[in-house]
């Protein structure tokens, strides 16, 4: 079974169509990069799967489950979490209290366990940093688990931002540019987490970056837009050298060095 199926997906905006017949199935533990120029319509894909855009046409399934136009907390509920390209964290909180507030709305006691700090509200809050500290540990912040969030350097606030997409539990990872801004090490540094937490928590990845030495280090299969349509698919080497892909990054008559 797929985890995730796209069937012949538009989104139309006023009469603008942004995405035009997109179709794309993600096999399970897959790392799959979604690439193309600016404004091809890649982050408004990532927007229809997570629920912020309902489709105009076509069908998302995850899971074998139709999850098309479901609210964007419905999907994450599914299995599905996201990073964003521009960094979204609580800057005034603590690195530990940024993945805490994701358990919350799961946590299963209420209002009055909360104010009266009941036995179950306790057992819950201990269960709740304990797991958040496990994650904070895995990608490399349990050190930093007091400091501001704001006081992080950029890469470790990429990192914490995926902490917090994991503490949702999913089993499909989208990454928005996760290396946007980053130097060469950084880069380097971040192909290896990618792959560690895809195998560390069992998932399946989908991720748009334009660090093409990235892609190339990380991606098992690229998917390639423009203009809202897919122009190539393949594996990374093949994708390198397809003279539409080539056109459309570098313009007409482009070759390969």
């Amino acid at each position: 079974m797929p985890v995730l199926v796209l069937e012949d997906i538009d989104k139309t905006f006023g009469g603008l169509k942004a995405v035009s017949n997109f179709g794309m199935t993600l096999e399970k533990g897959e790392i799959v990069g979604l690439i193309g120029p600016n404004g091809a319509g890649k982050t408004t894909v990532f927007n229809m799967i997570t629920g912020i855009y309902k489709p105009t046409a076509g069908k998302i399934t995850f899971l074998d489950q139709d999850i098309t136009g479901l609210s964007p907390y419905l999907v994450c509920q599914r299995g599905i979490a996201r990073t964003f390209q521009n960094i979204r964290l609580f800057k005034g909180n603590t690195v530990l209290d940024n993945v805490r507030a994701v358990y919350h709305p799961r946590s299963g006691y209420g209002l009055f366990d909360a104010v009266f700090r009941t036995p179950r509200f306790l057992k819950k809050e201990r269960q709740i940093t304990e797991e958040a500290m496990e994650l904070l540990e895995a990608l490399g912040l349990k050190e930093r688990a007091y400091d501001l969030a704001a006081n992080l350097p950029y890469g470790a606030q990429r990192r914490l931002e995926i902490a917090r997409a994991l503490a949702g539990k999913p089993r499909l990872l989208l990454l928005d540019e996760p290396a946007a801004g980053m130097n060469p090490a950084e880069v380097v540094r971040m192909v290896d987490l990618i792959k560690f937490v895809k195998e560390k928590f069992d998932l399946t990845v989908l991720l748009i970056e334009h660090q093409m030495g990235m892609v190339m280090r990380l991606c098992e299969r690229l998917v390639v837009m423009d203009f809202g349509q897919i122009i190539a698919t393949g594996l990374p080497a093949e994708v390198r050298c397809n003279p539409v892909v080539l056109e459309a990054y570098l313009g007409k008559g482009a070759t390969v060095a």
